[in-house]
């Protein structure tokens, strides 16, 4: 009886010992994967969804005739676009917004030129041969 009461101890204090041990390494765990918060998902798809929205509009006739003409490719506008940030975005919808309505297109092309030069300030790319890299 003896030797049954003091296996039972001896089995109980293992299996608390093992519990305890595997219930800290799934709290460590747990512990080291990140999270991502709602608001980063949704700045994330706005960000996206800006993108489409300016890539819908490069894909107007007029558009590309009018970059076509001044020697830029709709690739390039497109990688630029691609490379804009969130801040710069922002900026260019809300001058989208605030245009008049029949000047669009050419409020577009505008955009993208001024886009097209502050790429060539930051030396991303040498399009215009006027404008000096700033480094």
């Amino acid at each position: 009886m003896k030797l049954l009461q003091s296996t039972k101890r001896y089995i109980s204090i293992m299996l608390t010992a093992l519990f305890m041990l595997t219930s800290l390494a799934s709290i460590q765990a747990q512990a080291s994967t990140t999270m991502v918060g709602t608001h980063e998902l949704i700045a994330e798809e706005k960000l996206n969804l800006d993108r489409d929205a300016l890539k819908g509009m490069l894909a107007d006739e007029a558009v590309q005739d009018k970059l076509a003409s001044m020697g830029v490719s709709p690739d390039q506008v497109e990688k630029r676009i691609n490379s804009l940030t969130a801040s710069e975005l922002a900026q260019f919808n809300a001058q989208l917004d605030n245009a008049p309505a029949g000047a669009g297109v050419v409020g577009v092309i505008v955009l993208f030129l001024v886009i097209f030069a502050v790429t060539d300030i930051l030396c991303v790319t040498n399009i215009y041969s006027f404008i000096n890299c700033a480094r």
